[in-house]
């Protein structure tokens, strides 16, 4: 398991830097499988250990990764699913866990609902690129055309605090995450409505 600061989304690519000798082995453990579990630091630090994690995460798998000169390792990873941790297993020689995967309920995404989701989405992305376009992604970003794979991309385009990344990524109901994400949407558009008419840059979210 590797801990982080971060939720990550199934379908979602992100970048992680490996430089700790504990994380460094865990890699070489991995023996050609490429896939490892994340989860999201409740309290304390990604490096060193001694952190409190929350019990849901996601398996992630290494699409491409490179060794630096100073021994870093550069990862690209993509979320696969989400899992619960049922036991924390001894730290030796880093963080272990049994999981069992959590999947999402069989249910018919509601085509409305996603629809209207994805415009708060876009319109809240399109409000935040006012403040700092450097950090705000692409809105009109190609999206799958597998409904549940598209609302899965909605969650990591949206702006939230990690609180919120993981109160969406705990929800097994795809249609109760859609309507959790808009109306998280609907709070921050606000936000963002208020600092723009007062002229005001946005704090960090937390």
């Amino acid at each position: 398991m590797f801990p982080l600061g971060m939720v990550v989304f199934p379908h979602q690519q992100v970048g992680l830097c490996v430089f700790e000798p504990r994380y460094q082995r865990m890699l070489s453990d991995l023996d050609g499988e490429r896939r490892f579990g994340t989860s999201l630091i409740a309290r304390g630090s990604e490096v060193g250990g001694g952190d409190e994690r929350l019990p849901i995460g996601t398996i992630v798998e290494i699409l491409a990764s490179q060794v630096l000169a100073d021994g870093k390792t550069l990862l690209l990873v993509e979320g696969v699913s989400c899992v619960e941790v049922t036991q924390w297993l001894p730290e030796t020689p880093y963080p272990r866990a049994v999981v069992r995967e959590r999947r999402c309920l069989q249910c018919e995404l509601e085509p409305a609902l996603l629809k209207s989701t994805q415009s708060a989405v876009r319109a809240l992305r399109a409000l935040q690129s006012e403040f700092n376009a450097d950090e705000c992604i692409r809105t009109n970003c190609e999206m799958d055309a597998d409904p549940r794979v598209r609302s899965w991309q909605l969650c990591s385009m949206t702006p939230m605090s990690t609180l919120d990344q993981f109160k969406v990524l705990s929800l097994v109901n795809p249609n109760d995450r859609l309507r959790l994400l808009a109306e998280i949407c609907c709070e921050r558009y606000g936000d963002y409505q208020r600092m723009l008419a007062l002229d005001l840059a946005p704090g960090p979210m937390n």
